[in-house]
């Protein structure tokens, strides 16, 4: 059940960002900038939070090897699914949300890659060990 909050949490980050409706805070910032600009500029450093949180417990857990990698596989699996005639990837409304859910599992496996690691292999990670 964690590992589906934190997937859920990084699809609303990554959603609430961009997506292909008009309920995003890009559409939402570029329509009412003039008018709204301490919201937008508070909207924006919510937004800028939560994705330093994931970034940066992303890159520390797995790092850029392993986001790359994550990626990688997923890719490949878009491509079979592809090849095999599953999805089709003439709808770039469709495409853009693919995109959305790759990248949020992408952050939530790096959020949730130390609890796995610790209880696969019984060790605790350095940041874990009170001191």
């Amino acid at each position: 059940m964690g590992f589906l909050l934190r997937w859920a949490f990084a699809f609303l980050l990554l959603a609430a960002t961009y997506n292909p409706t008009e309920w995003n805070v890009v559409r939402w910032g570029m329509a009412n900038y003039a008018t709204q600009i301490p919201l937008t500029i508070l909207a924006c450093l919510i937004l800028l939070v939560g994705y330093i949180i994931y970034l940066r417990a992303t890159l520390r857990s797995i790092g850029l090897f392993g986001m790359l990698l994550i990626l990688a596989v997923a890719g490949t699996l878009i491509w079979v699914l592809f090849d095999f005639g599953w999805i089709s990837l003439a709808d770039p409304t469709f495409n853009t949300w693919l995109g959305l859910v790759v990248l949020s599992l992408v952050l939530a496996i790096g959020l949730s890659w130390s609890i796995v690691r610790r209880k696969l292999s019984g060790q605790a990670d350095v940041d874990d060990v009170d001191g």
